[in-house]
């Protein structure tokens, strides 16, 4: 079995709970503001949407509840933060046991230069956006951690020439 395959077995399907909370309009519409702007009011929320206020805190605090509304965070922008690298990884481990996925995915959640990580198929197991401030400070990065994790087998990087398109705001559905 491969690394993938435990993932590909159990395909997300949209639970009852969700498609019914999509089948709302207001809730479609309270979803498109909120993505815009996490920080708007309920009060605001209801007003840009036509509603009164504890409808729209009802819908909200389902959608929260039934884990479709994850988090609320504020975006950065990094290069301000001096983080004016980005590069994608892709890492190869020597063997998937259990130990091995389980030892690299703990440590790669504990990187806070990596941002994403995702398991992938084809030549690599998985794929790494990586934020660093320049090319000598991702080769420490390097050196000091990714080739230091048990298991990796190989390293290949692309390095990212300019943002084209950063988009956090997910497309509902039709419905």
């Amino acid at each position: 079995m491969g690394l993938c395959s435990k993932y590909f077995s159990n395909s997300a399907v949209m639970s009852k709970e969700t498609s019914d909370l999509l089948q709302d309009s207001y809730v479609r519409r309270m979803i498109d503001i909120v993505q815009s702007d996490g920080r708007i009011t309920v009060q605001a929320l209801a007003d840009s949407i036509g509603l009164s206020a504890p409808p729209c805190w009802r819908r909200l605090r389902d959608m929260e509840e039934s884990g479709l509304i994850v988090r609320y965070a504020a975006l950065l922008d990094r290069t301000k933060l001096g983080l004016d690298s980005c590069m994608f990884t892709q890492v190869s481990l020597e063997k998937h046991s259990e130990a091995v996925v389980a030892d690299f995915e703990r440590a790669v959640r504990a990187a806070p230069e990596i941002q994403e990580c995702w398991v992938i198929t084809g030549d690599a197991d998985y794929l790494l956006k990586i934020y660093v401030p320049d090319a000598q400070a991702f080769d420490r990065f390097v050196s000091r951690f990714m080739l230091k994790i048990k298991g990796v087998r190989q390293l290949k990087t692309a390095v990212a020439l300019r943002e084209v398109k950063l988009e956090t705001r997910l497309q509902l559905p039709s419905g």
